[in-house]
């Protein structure tokens, strides 16, 4: 009998959840509108010589003057609420993808060397991360952001900054226990570069709770994004995300419009349920003993 690979191992774990399941096939269906946007949506809603004021605040299934159907109706500008939403998933991800990667890249780096080094690195480090955690995270962001204002790169270091510390504790706390491990020892008696025995040796074995926080980071990123976007400091109105989305119509809610923001919403909650769905299977399967 042919012995079950790691990866073969982790598959039948994870495939043991059907809802993980259906939140990993809804993530990838996500990511491929998104990527595959400017090809199968039927407007450019950044492009505005392509919209016509007059198209605007039309309803679900409504046709313009042009015969152009719109499927889930048009905002206050005219834009195609279907395309608008596609383009939005393209930037939402985009936002929360990229900052929880460097996020993590910089706080695991952060954590390592504070488990390692000790001492007054150590020290400095974590108090540092104390003070960071210790203030909300969109309060935070809110005040990075009025002092840099709007943009998709400013949003983005904002939610590095908010965000980097959450990787540092986690990556402290396994490091520390892997620092006591005999192949640690093995390669400090090997004399390796300091950077080798941490980079190399230590961080493979810290990996798995830091891709389980980074997947829970990605939907966190994406509703700070968001709730940055409909308080009107992220990203700008021509570019809009799906908390721009849901910002444009919030005016228009009691006059009976609810399409402008009932479908970005309910994109954006999707979204959101999806990657946790995956990001708790990572966990249980990652971690058996959380599993519930």
């Amino acid at each position: 009998m042919r012995e079950e690979t790691p990866f073969r191992r982790f598959a039948r774990d994870f495939a043991a959840s059907r809802l993980a399941l259906l939140g990993l096939f809804v993530v990838a269906a996500i990511a491929l509108l998104a990527l595959t946007a400017q090809w199968i949506t039927p407007q450019n809603p950044y492009d505005l010589a392509q919209l016509d004021i007059m198209d605007g605040r039309l309803p679900p299934g409504a046709v313009s003057d042009t015969g152009m159907k719109f499927w889930l109706g048009t905002d206050d500008q005219g834009r195609d609420m279907l395309s608008g939403i596609i383009y939005g998933l393209r930037i939402s991800l985009a936002v929360g993808v990229g900052s929880a990667l460097a996020a993590g890249i910089v706080g695991s780096a952060l954590g390592l060397i504070a488990a390692y080094a000790g001492g007054r690195a150590e020290t400095a480090i974590m108090r540092l991360v104390d003070l960071q955690l210790s203030f909300p995270a969109i309060l935070v962001a809110l005040m990075i952001l009025a002092f840099l204002g709007k943009g998709i790169g400013n949003v983005m270091l904002a939610l590095i900054i908010v965000e980097w510390a959450r990787y540092a504790r986690t990556a402290r706390a396994a490091a520390l226990v892997e620092r006591r491990r005999e192949y640690v020892e093995a390669a400090e008696c090997l004399a390796l570069p300091r950077w080798r025995v941490v980079f190399l040796h230590i961080l493979p074995n810290c990996m798995p709770p830091l891709i389980v926080i980074g997947t829970i980071q990605i939907a966190r990123a994406i509703t700070l994004e968001a709730t940055l976007s409909f308080l009107g400091l992220g990203v700008p109105i021509t570019e809009p995300s799906l908390g721009l989305l849901i910002a444009n119509g919030y005016q228009y809610m009691l006059s009976g419009k609810y399409w402008i923001s009932f479908y970005p919403g309910i994109a954006l909650l999707v979204t959101i349920m999806a990657i946790n769905l995956v990001g708790d299977q990572l966990r249980d399967v990652l971690n058996p003993r959380l599993q519930t």
